[in-house]
């Protein structure tokens, strides 16, 4: 990140204050088509998609070097299974049954890689079909297998990745998956095959929940034209689609509901992220992912010891994360940042791991995004409430630090 696109980056969120995390600007009437690496850089995809928030393909020009693409896809663009036998057969893998939903999802099995690839290639002799049903490998964590291949390079546009940045740090999880299956099942890059999104920007949603609440399995059903089942579906806008080709990548941009279909027989590696221009959108999603789970036992409220705790408790088994990690997750990129900005870490550090290279700028950038949404995180009642006698940096010294850095890097 250059200065000037801090700069702009700032003024952009100076602009938002006070108005609610998640939205989106003007609507695109279309998904931009983005063809060379050589006339598209980081900044042109900062200011033009990744802070207004609105999704964009970029051309397989992008991800041409990709090893994967050359080992994983046979000359004539379909899976090459002999290869993925050979180098990962015995690796569990989980798998979806598409043809089963519970709980508005489907459920999950594990299996060897090798007998899933076997049940693919069962699927496509028999015109695809199977008894088994319609099985979509999802969410292998590939990268953190011992055998893994240079599977891919992280593109310069999402190298400042959070998420997958303290993951790292704690050496226990990452977002980054591999998706397999076949025709008919449900940023991302196709390494091979054919897919259909339908996108609905931040909000729309909204129209499209059914009578009870919940959003449709399918949002392409006919079912979703019974306006007494989908009341609001006449106010959703038609969705932006597009079909992703082999080696293309999509950005799909924080808060749209979006919808997937395998054409073709397709391998595709998608990379789940956060960084400080949707860190607002994720501090907002998780007050409303409380609120949910403090409405559902509020019953209980004063009867239950500690029921502040306990819903803090099914709120991090419901999403994964709870205010307290969230916090421990702002103070570890935080201070990874802070260090870069008082040279205790030098750039080539920040090179390989805090930021993927992207420089003082963007860690001067990163720590003011995390001042923001800390102070709103260290004003909240629910977080008041969490214990923080035990923690390594007290929440308010933490936002003092990034306070005083934000005004310290100001002219920088």
């Amino acid at each position: 990140m250059d200065r000037e696109t801090r700069a702009f980056a700032e003024s952009h969120f100076r602009r938002l204050r006070g108005r609610p995390a998640g939205g989106v600007g003007a609507t695109p009437g279309r998904v931009d088509f983005i063809e060379s690496p050589d006339s598209f850089s980081y900044a042109d995809f900062f200011k033009g998609y990744l802070l207004p928030n609105v999704p964009c393909v970029f051309s397989s020009s992008f991800t041409e070097g990709w090893g994967s693409r050359r080992r994983w896809v046979t000359p004539g663009g379909k899976p090459a299974f002999e290869h993925l036998l050979r180098n990962y057969g015995d690796v569990v893998v989980p798998v979806a049954n598409c043809g089963v939903r519970e709980y508005n999802s489907n459920p999950k099995e594990h299996m060897l890689l090798r007998d899933y690839i076997s049940y693919w290639k069962d699927y496509i002799q028999g015109g695809s079909s199977s008894p088994r049903g319609c099985l979509y490998l999802k969410d292998w964590h590939l990268c953190r297998a011992p055998l893994a291949e240079d599977v891919f390079t992280l593109p310069v546009y999402f190298s400042s990745d959070w998420l997958n940045e303290y993951w790292d740090v704690l050496d226990v999880d990452d977002y980054r998956f591999v998706y397999m299956g076949p025709a008919g099942t449900c940023w991302s890059v196709n390494i091979c095959g054919r897919k259909r999104w339908f996108f609905f920007p931040p909000g729309q949603e909204e129209a499209l929940r059914d009578c009870h609440g919940g959003l449709p399995y399918d949002v392409t059903s006919p079912t979703l034209l019974d306006g007494r089942l989908y009341p609001m579906r006449k106010h959703c806008s038609p969705p932006l689609e597009l079909t992703q080709e082999a080696g293309e990548m999509v950005f799909v941009p924080s808060g749209w509901h979006h919808q997937v279909h395998n054409l073709e027989d397709t391998i595709s590696i998608n990379h789940n992220w956060v960084n400080g221009c949707n860190l607002a959108n994720m501090w907002h999603f998780l007050q409303q992912e409380l609120r949910a789970v403090q409405q559902e036992v509020s019953q209980w409220r004063d009867t239950m010891p500690d029921w502040d705790h306990h819903c803090q408790v099914i709120m991090r088994s419901c999403s994964g994360i709870n205010f307290e990690e969230f916090y421990h997750f702002l103070k570890i990129i935080a201070e990874r940042r802070l260090l870069l900005l008082t040279k205790e870490l030098g750039p080539g550090d920040m090179e390989g791991s805090a930021g993927r290279g992207l420089g003082p700028q963007q860690a001067a950038f990163d720590v003011s995004r995390i001042a923001e949404v800390l102070a709103s995180v260290v004003a909240h009642p629910d977080f008041q409430r969490v214990d923080t006698s035990v923690f390594s940096l007290q929440p308010g010294e933490l936002l003092q630090q990034l306070e005083e850095v934000v005004a310290a890097t100001a002219s920088l």
